[in-house]
């Protein structure tokens, strides 16, 4: 995608002297705040359908340790900013979870190692579009995602040799979102209408014999090797990610989870936790005290977004 148009300076209108007009000072206005929208008020414009502009992501997240183990292996990034003007505006948003393989020396490191990595490649590409309205860059989303991953690989490797992590990372562009993903670490489409669509695939050996026909979705589930990974940053110098670009789910959510969530809250449960919650922080941690509830036996971490507008 290209970025020539995305922050375009507004061109000044003339100001000879025909054109320029005397003006008095604006009366004053009371009860008038330019703080942040508290999260009730925008769910009380969104339950009126009414418009909010500029067009802007959202987002809410949730992390624990788990009841089981002793030391968090998961990491996470969460970043948004809108810059543009009047008719040109955009949102970005940039939302990362890595999850440090158990087992492993230094999984922590490890997933920390990605997830900055990772962020803070990305967020170099942007950061002369965003200070310098002149600025634009065509470089496709998906070469600088996967240039991101490559990246966050050799960073593994050099900081935590011998380990490995999951790393599922999203970047919206307004109404797109470009994926990058390695690993079992998941993103979900949650649907208005109460529906959840699991975007991302997992790098597990159990479903790989899912997809050859050769386990069923309920034997898969339940098999004692379901948490076997084929493919993780840090696991050898090869790296194919699954990279891709599609639509943000809209109206709906995105949520980013790591296998402590997903592995043992049903999917079907997601979308009733998030509707009951009264915002998106909430819901993040009523799905990590649904985890917890349910055994809390990994570390858990989520991530809830909604584009607004």
């Amino acid at each position: 995608m290209k970025f020539t148009d995305l922050f375009r300076r507004k061109t000044k209108k003339g100001n000879s002297r025909k054109h320029r007009a005397r003006t008095a000072p604006l009366p004053a206005v009371v009860d008038v705040s330019t703080a942040p929208l508290p999260e009730q008020q925008i769910q009380n414009a969104l339950a009126r359908s009414l418009r909010i502009a500029p067009q802007q992501i959202v987002f809410g997240c949730g992390q624990s340790v788990g009841k089981q183990r002793d030391h968090n292996e998961d990491c996470l990034v969460a970043f948004t900013i809108n810059i543009g003007s009047e008719g040109n505006s955009y949102p970005l948003g940039l939302f990362v979870i890595a999850d440090g393989m158990g087992g492993h020396q230094y999984g922590e490191v490890a997933s920390a190692a990605a997830a900055r990595t990772l962020a803070g490649h990305l967020l170099r590409k942007f950061h002369p579009t965003i200070m310098d309205g002149s600025q634009s860059m065509d470089e496709p989303l998906q070469e600088v995602m996967r240039a991101a991953i490559t990246e966050a690989q050799r960073a593994v490797l050099q900081a935590a040799p011998g380990s490995g992590t999951t790393l599922t990372a999203v970047l919206v562009l307004g109404q797109q979102m470009t994926i990058g993903h390695v690993g079992d670490s998941r993103a979900y489409a949650i649907r208005a209408n109460g529906r959840t669509e699991v975007i991302t695939r997992d790098h597990t050996l159990v479903k790989r014999l899912e997809e050859l026909g050769q386990l069923t979705p309920s034997e898969a589930a339940s098999h004692p090797q379901r948490n076997v990974l084929y493919r993780a940053l840090g696991q050898g110098e090869m790296l194919d990610p699954d990279i891709f670009t599609t639509q943000f789910p809209q109206p709906g959510y995105l949520l980013l989870c790591s296998d402590g969530l997903w592995g043992v809250v049903p999917d079907e449960h997601f979308a009733r936790i998030i509707n009951e919650a009264p915002s998106l922080t909430s819901a993040c941690q009523k799905l990590v005290a649904a985890a917890n509830d349910a055994g809390g036996p990994d570390n858990i971490t989520a991530i809830l977004v909604q584009l607004l507008g």
